[in-house]
């Protein structure tokens, strides 16, 4: 099968969908492979590494998307990318389409093949491609949310730890799944105090057990939400329903509740986002401020880390990559669920439920 691995042109995104050792080993199986000039460079890997492993360099947008059947990715396709589709190609990147009708529709004109990272689901309910950077966004929250509660970001001027004698900074997590987790280990190593919601008594019984009670653990309801909004410094969104759009658990009226320059940071806002208010924002323009409260909305925030969340990807989306490419995608479905799962549009049509309702 013919491969390509163009480089990413969303803003600040600096992550490459393969690196040149999982190259070579698509290579060494039969296949080629073109890789576009300097698509791994923000990742740390020049386009001497691709060409030692044996793929083509290309520096023609438009000759890498010609010659390819499958298209390897990190982000969402730009209008640009789109463009540049052909009927039957395989897209195999995120995809976040229940938040972006636009690229849902564009993709669906282009009768492209479009399977999306973000729902391959294993039968036993996880989301292998997805996890890593859930992780990965899960611990950059904390990390960018402390960064941002400074007076010179625009925050409360609030340190998350405190300080002997002073209370350490207050933070809510929505969600206690790969994401919210995350965050929270973060969170309580830093010395927060820490609430952390949601809707199902399971996570929450082991986050009690692990954190010996050091966590406040409640269920994600309205009632729950309203009575710790006042109390917070720093809020993150970290619900997710697989490639659907994120439920808003916080309305825009709900912010005049909040302490002015108290923090918001939605990581789901790549599926809609939880918080009324959110919109996507890049690495360059990170914030804005709706009603007194600061709002962090970076829509790919593990690009910040393209080294890290480049081969933490690889290791997840290689086996999958590989049994297309060996198989063809029709048998690679039939021999797959997980891959099934994956799928979000084939031949012009929704396939996926979530994109259904």
């Amino acid at each position: 099968m013919k491969i390509a691995i163009p480089k990413e042109i969303k803003k600040h995104e600096y992550r490459v969908g393969l690196g040149p050792d999982e190259a070579a080993a698509l290579i060494d199986a039969g296949h080629e492979l073109m890789v576009e000039s300097k698509a791994g460079a923000g990742a740390g890997y020049n386009d001497i590494f691709y060409d030692q492993a044996g793929c083509v360099i290309c520096d023609d947008r438009k000759k890498l998307h010609d010659w390819a059947d499958m298209i390897i990715k990190v982000k969402e396709p730009q209008k640009d990318e789109v463009a540049l589709y052909h009927e039957n190609q395989i897209i195999f990147t995120y995809l976040h389409l229940a938040a972006d009708e636009e690229l849902l529709h564009g993709l669906l004109d282009k009768r492209v093949e479009a399977l999306a990272y973000e729902t391959l689901q294993v039968d036993d309910g996880s989301l292998p491609c997805l996890k890593p950077m859930s992780q990965i966004a899960g611990r950059l929250a904390v990390q960018e949310g402390a960064k941002y509660l400074e007076k010179p970001s625009g925050g409360r001027g609030v340190l998350l730890s405190g300080v002997p004698g002073v209370q350490a900074g207050k933070v809510l997590i929505l969600g206690a799944g790969v994401v919210g987790m995350n965050a929270l280990k973060i969170a309580v190593g830093m010395g927060a105090q820490v609430t952390i919601m949601d809707i199902n008594e399971g996570p929450l019984s082991k986050i009690d057990e692990l954190y010996e009670g050091r966590v406040q653990t409640l269920f994600a309801s309205r009632e729950n939400i309203l009575r710790e909004l006042p109390e917070i410094d720093l809020l993150i969104g970290a619900v997710l329903i697989p490639g659907g759009k994120a439920p808003v658990l916080i309305t825009r009226e709900m912010l005049k509740m909040m302490k002015t320059s108290a923090l918001i940071v939605d990581v789901a806002v790549d599926q809609g986002g939880c918080v009324e208010s959110s919109r996507p924002t890049t690495h360059e323009d990170p914030t804005y401020v709706v009603d007194g409260i600061l709002h962090y909305c970076v829509s790919n925030m593990p690009g910040a880390v393209a080294l890290t969340s480049s081969q933490a990807l690889w290791a997840q989306t290689l086996p999958y990559i590989k049994l297309i490419a060996d198989m063809g995608l029709e048998k690679a479905l039939t021999s797959s669920t997980a891959l099934q799962r994956a799928l979000n549009l084939s031949k012009g049509k929704i396939i996926h439920p979530a994109l259904k309702l």
